[in-house]
């Protein structure tokens, strides 16, 4: 346990140059920061900014999170989708709320978005499922995920048979496939500093795409 302790403690952070962060200059909406920050995380080669961590709360209480795609940001909201019948889509039905964290090491930020979560109507989930690549579709078909497996054949069995379904009925849509949106109630930019001295900025909503605006200790 020493030598992992070493090891952790040897890991650069922070390292090469950072971008900078003026509060004072930042836009009255937190979705227009998102998008200037996409944007320049696009820009400096950061792969895959739009995975984001996805936190839930369990049916015992229990916090759960894993990795998602965004799917948009719009007037309604932060959007992702899931499996009704998964894990996480248990979750949501049974507590709609979650947090959204999204992290991009190479320029030291970090953006966290919390508030209650509401599934769209089912023509909205339905055009996000045949939006998705054939595998992607075919995955969701087979409706087992997280579930024991009890042979890797069992797999490729299933996705063969899920494939061909897709190949046969190209309009064919898991009726369980939800695009869910995320209304947001706060949302946190965090801008990472060499000297620990990090740029904290919270957004809160007060009303119909209103919000204040507060800086944060580090």
């Amino acid at each position: 346990m020493d030598d992992i302790r070493q090891l952790l403690r040897g890991i650069p952070v922070f390292d090469g140059e950072l971008p900078s962060f003026d509060v004072d200059s930042a836009p009255e909406r937190p979705g227009e920061l998102f998008v200037e920050w996409l944007t320049a995380a696009l820009d400096a080669g950061v792969r895959e900014p739009h995975a984001m961590t996805v936190s839930t709360i369990g049916s015992h209480g229990t916090p759960d999170a894993r990795m998602l795609i965004l799917k948009n940001l719009d007037a309604r909201g932060w959007q992702f989708a899931a499996h009704a019948d998964s894990p996480k889509g248990r979750d949501l039905i049974a507590t709609p709320t979650a947090a959204l964290t999204f992290y991009w090491p190479l320029q030291a930020r970090q953006i966290r978005v919390r508030g209650p979560v509401t599934p769209e109507p089912a023509e909205r989930s339905a055009a996000d499922f045949l939006a998705r690549p054939a595998g992607s579709r075919a995955e969701a078909s087979i409706g087992k995920q997280s579930q024991t497996l009890p042979d890797r054949n069992d797999l490729e069995t299933a996705t063969k048979q899920a494939l061909a379904t897709i190949e046969a009925t190209p309009g064919h849509v898991v009726p369980e496939w939800t695009l869910f949106t995320l209304d947001a109630t706060t949302v946190e930019f965090w801008q990472g500093d060499k000297a620990r001295k990090h740029t904290r900025l919270r957004y809160t909503a007060t009303g119909e795409d209103l919000w204040t605006r507060e800086e944060l200790w580090p």
